[in-house]
């Protein structure tokens, strides 16, 4: 049996803030974050407009598109490092909105990797527990956790979330091919939410970065997945069709692919309009190149992401 991703939706918030934006609050222009970071805008979700909110958004669009009964759906696993609150999760409210009465449902935090590891999880239950959906949620709200003072964080992110339906299937031409997941705690440092209280006592915290170490461990770690998991399964580069990293900043990309040899052609690369949207990039940017065209059923698929933990690790996925 094969695990499939035989669905994916996206929700974005409305609100757009673009660099310009931002150059109105901060000491900053357009042309200094776009050249280091490939960002030129990001959205924002409402004060009132939590991560389960936009979880909840794309977990109806999918159900729309499938038409699936929600009573069919066996599990629910979000990923999130933005919470609603500490408890309940994330995914009991989704499973409560969308009738989903049946399945069993946790949060998963991963942080920027945290789509790869639901992935890895979600392949494991499906075939020990003989499940036949499980809807995969990874749903982000970062605005509410940055200092709009700090113009080295919060020109980074945005909010967005991304819902996969995940199939059993005895096709073997597709599927899940493998995951691999890494973490290295005592690199916990470079990348936090310091004074996280939950986003409704007023006390949320903000986010806080060493933006040239984890520029550095990213390419490095990234890397090591991607060579790995391809070594392990007996597959080169040339066997893939397109690399989907996490959409952290353009230039860690385009420098991996320059160290380290891999061909930029083969790189989805989706930060201009959507900024960091920490586990819901991977989604985001798979659903955009599918609408365009660019990727398509039957192509071989290699997910790879880091975050802070430090977490990372990478997937292969034939669509």
């Amino acid at each position: 049996m094969k695990t499939i991703i035989s669905d994916i939706a996206t929700y974005l918030p409305s609100k757009i803030v673009t660099n310009d934006d931002l150059s109105k609050i901060l000491d900053t222009s357009h042309e200094w974050i776009y050249t280091r970071t490939g960002i030129e805008k990001r959205r924002v979700s409402a004060e009132n407009e939590l991560a389960s909110d936009l979880g909840i958004a794309a977990s109806k669009k999918i159900l729309e598109q499938t038409n699936l009964n929600p009573l069919d759906i066996d599990a629910i696993i979000v990923s999130t490092t933005t919470a609603d609150r500490r408890f309940p999760s994330c995914a009991c409210r989704i499973q409560g909105a969308i009738g989903a009465s049946r399945a069993f449902a946790f949060d998963l935090n991963a942080a920027c990797a945290g789509f790869i590891y639901c992935l890895a999880v979600a392949d494991s239950i499906m075939k020990s527990m003989n499940l036949k959906n499980i809807l995969l949620v990874a749903a982000e709200t970062l605005t509410k956790f940055v200092d709009w003072t700090d113009r080295s964080t919060c020109v980074l992110f945005g909010d967005g979330a991304g819902a996969a339906l995940l199939k059993a299937s005895n096709d073997e031409s597709k599927g899940i091919i493998a995951t691999k997941l890494y973490c290295d705690g005592e690199e916990e440092k470079y990348n936090s939410i310091l004074s996280h209280s939950g986003s409704q006592n007023g006390n949320r915290g903000y986010t806080t970065m060493a933006g040239r170490a984890v520029f550095k461990y990213a390419i490095e770690d990234m890397t090591l997945s991607i060579n790995e998991i391809l070594a392990e399964n007996n597959m080169t580069i040339n066997n893939v069709d397109w690399i989907i990293p996490h959409q952290a900043n353009r230039r860690i990309l385009e420098s991996m692919c320059k160290l380290k040899g891999f061909p930029i052609g083969k790189v989805i690369i989706t930060t201009r309009d959507h900024a960091n949207t920490s586990s819901a990039s991977i989604p985001l940017a798979l659903k955009e190149k599918m609408d365009e065209g660019q990727v398509k059923q039957g192509d071989t698929l290699l997910f790879t992401a880091l975050g802070a933990g430090l977490v990372w690790g990478s997937a292969i996925v034939k669509l």
